[in-house]
């Protein structure tokens, strides 16, 4: 659901994906579910965010990463807003 007008996920709804999710172990299930859930670039945009949140933790500057990466000042200040700031999710995977 995107766009103009769409209505968020309930909590129902939210619960259910990250049951899905948790069951899943095997990176290929993964990448299959990802696939059927989400566009090719939603995917990119979140493998490339994984990236600049292990290069943030690496204590790369914006420069070095925007160079590193291609992706924008803005999505590395957001990045980094939510490893430092966020619920975790960075901090667990790294």
């Amino acid at each position: 659901m995107s766009g103009v007008g769409a209505k968020r996920a309930t909590p129902e709804e939210l619960s259910h994906l990250y049951q899905a999710m948790a069951q899943l172990s095997d990176p290929v299930d993964i990448a299959h579910l990802l696939e059927d859930l989400c566009t090719i670039r939603e995917i990119d945009e979140m493998a490339q965010r994984l990236q600049v949140a292990r290069l943030l933790s690496e204590h790369l500057s914006y420069a070095a990463i925007t160079e590193k990466t291609g992706v924008s000042a803005t999505t590395i200040a957001r990045v980094a807003k939510a490893l430092n700031y966020g619920a975790g999710g960075y901090r667990q995977v790294l």
